[in-house]
C-alpha cells in the first residue's frame, strides 16, 4: 500500500485490514495495482427465440432484444415472397424498416442466415413483416 500513515501515541501498533481473494492454487492474493481484484461481467439470458412457420402473408413480433448484443435471422424453407425486419419504440404501435445510409436494410427474397441488427435502446421491440406469395416460410429470430 504506498500511502502510509504515521503510527502515533499511545499505541505503536495498526491492524492491517487488506482485500484479496484466492488465486489460481488457493493461495491468498492481496488486490494491488498490478493484481486487481478478478471481476467478470455477467449478461441477463437472451430472450426466448421468435421462431414458427408461415404460408400467409402477417406480422410476427414482437421479439424485445437484450441491448448491445446481435439479432439473428434465420429464414429457411421453399418460399416465395419477401420479409422485413422492422423496429418499433412504442409497442408496436408504429413499425419502421430497418435502414443504414437512409437505405432499406434487413429485407429478404430468399433463406437467409445472418445478423441483421445490433439494439442500442432498452425497451425496442424488432417485427417481421412478411409477404407470402407461395411456399412455407419457417423463420427464426434469436440472440
Amino acid at each position: 500500500m504506498p500511502d502510509k500513515r504515521p503510527v502515533t501515541y499511545p499505541t505503536s501498533f495498526v491492524t492491517a485490514n487488506a482485500v484479496g481473494y484466492a488465486d489460481s492454487l488457493g493461495n491468498l492474493s492481496l488486490v494491488a495495482s498490478d493484481a486487481p481484484l478478478p471481476v467478470m461481467q455477467t449478461r441477463a439470458a437472451p430472450p426466448a427465440a421468435l421462431a414458427g412457420q408461415t404460408t400467409t402473408t402477417t406480422l410476427v413480433g414482437p421479439f424485445t432484444p437484450l441491448r448491445d448484443s446481435p439479432i439473428h435471422l434465420q429464414l429457411s424453407g421453399v418460399w416465395v415472397g419477401t420479409v422485413s425486419v422492422q423496429r418499433s419504440t412504442d409497442g408496436g404501435v408504429t413499425r419502421q424498416a430497418l435502414t443504414a445510409a437512409g437505405q432499406t436494410w434487413a429485407r429478404f427474397n430468399g433463406n437467409a442466415n445472418e445478423v441483421v441488427w445490433q439494439e442500442g435502446e432498452a425497451g425496442a421491440t424488432i417485427y417481421l413483416d412478411i409477404a407470402m406469395t407461395s411456399g412455407t416460410l419457417t423463420y427464426r429470430v434469436s440472440q
